[in-house]
């Protein structure tokens, strides 16, 4: 196998660091899946037999779906404006992300991924970049686009588009957020349709948590941004806080602080990377439950969330409860191209969520709400779930 030059280790900075190491060459490459051994298998993969494969495509272009990577591939897309906890750190220092995004696809999900790093945060090129590059691939996944133009990117592709478009930092967030939040109140003995809820943060995980919550039926919810708790009254909302506001803390009269909704609150979910003072948390309801999800610094240090709440949960690897987005995404894209899926519904991410809150079973405790990543089942039941919700949703093409 002819590989690529990795250059001279010993001009390379950061000789030495694992991390760095493991990245050394990137963590992709493409792999031929026929032989090539000679000339009559070249004939065949390439010229002159790839022509009678392009001329059936070109007289029928669903056989796309028989003949090429098409069906099983995702674009990993983002402009590098809202990158892990980095924030803006542009579409090449974004790379590594994406490159682990296709990793963790193929890994969890037998998809192929192909990360893409557009140089530019116009929302209108970003739209037309990816909808000219979507015949090349079976679905998009975006990723680390910042708010608020996550929301219209994400809106106008699936409008234009055929095939699924995924938001990962806000659907693949909300999933496992559920289905951790459906066993933590398993556990407490709460009905979702009396539990307080407070979601801290109002950018693109917490306006999809926040909407997925509602799906499932919780319906006294309050949602923050940096100003306080949206709610109509506010003159300085974005038209997509107007609209969660109209859905949440207006039915119940919800206003004011953190402070002023946190007294009470059976549930508390972090997105937003802030702190909450320890006298805040102490005024949550007994049995309370916690989701700092806020990486690498939960709003909410489990040590201090133990001391005030039952069940806690962070977006970390080195705390029980870890709410992780590879529980979702590729399990959901899974489900999608197995039974060709147009487009990823709501009902498709609750039946992720429940797929995922079941596997806990008899198992559940309050340090086990959740199931592991690395759990072999996740996929498997992710999967099959979403594309039974597929078919129910009128999506699936077979």
């Amino acid at each position: 196998m002819v590989t690529a030059p990795q250059g001279d280790a010993s001009a390379r900075p950061h000789v030495g660091d694992p991390v760095f190491d493991l990245h050394v060459g990137g963590k992709l490459q493409t792999v031929s899946t026929v032989a090539l051994t000679g000339p009559e298998e070249l004939s065949l993969a390439y010229t002159p037999g790839v022509a009678r494969v392009c001329e059936a495509i070109a007289a029928d272009p669903s056989l796309t779906q028989h003949f090429t990577w098409v069906p099983n591939t995702v674009a990993v897309v983002t402009d590098g404006t809202a990158v892990l906890g980095l924030g803006d750190i542009g579409p090449a220092a974004a790379m590594p992300v994406m490159e682990g995004k296709a990793v963790l696809f193929k890994q969890f999900g037998g998809v192929d991924a192909v990360p893409i790093c557009l140089d530019t945060t116009d929302t209108e090129e970003i739209i037309e970049t990816v909808a000219r590059l979507a015949p090349s691939f079976g679905g998009i996944n975006l990723e680390d686009i910042s708010a608020p133009r996550c929301f219209e990117i994400e809106a106008r592709l699936k409008e234009r588009l055929s095939i699924p478009v995924f938001h990962d930092d806000q659907h693949g967030t909300a999933v496992v957020a559920l289905a951790a939040l459906t066993n933590a109140l398993r556990l407490t003995g709460r009905d979702p349709a009396t539990t307080r809820v407070v979601v801290q943060g109002a950018g693109a995980a917490g306006v999809a948590v926040a909407r997925i919550l509602l799906e499932a039926g919780i319906r006294d919810l309050a949602v923050l941004d940096r100003k306080g708790v949206l709610n109509t009254e506010r003159s300085d909302l974005t038209a997509v806080k107007e609209a969660l506001a109209r859905d949440t803390a207006d039915h119940f009269g919800r206003r004011g602080s953190l402070a002023d909704v946190m007294d009470g609150a059976d549930v508390y979910i972090g997105v937003s990377g802030g702190t909450v003072p320890e006298e805040v948390v102490a005024s949550m309801a007994d049995d309370a439950i916690i989701f700092g999800l806020a990486n690498p610094t939960p709003e909410v240090h489990p040590d201090v969330a133990h001391r005030h709440a039952r069940v806690v949960a962070t977006g970390r690897s080195d705390f029980p409860n870890q709410i992780n987005n590879v529980l979702a995404f590729p399990g959901i894209f899974r489900g999608a191209f197995d039974v060709h899926a147009t487009a990823i519904t709501e009902g498709m991410k609750l039946a992720a969520a429940a797929a995922l809150a079941e596997l806990v079973g008899d198992r559940l405790s309050e340090e086990y709400v959740v199931p592991s990543p690395f759990d072999p089942r996740v996929g498997p039941a992710v999967s099959a779930a979403v594309a039974e919700a597929a078919r129910r949703d009128g999506v699936a093409r077979r």
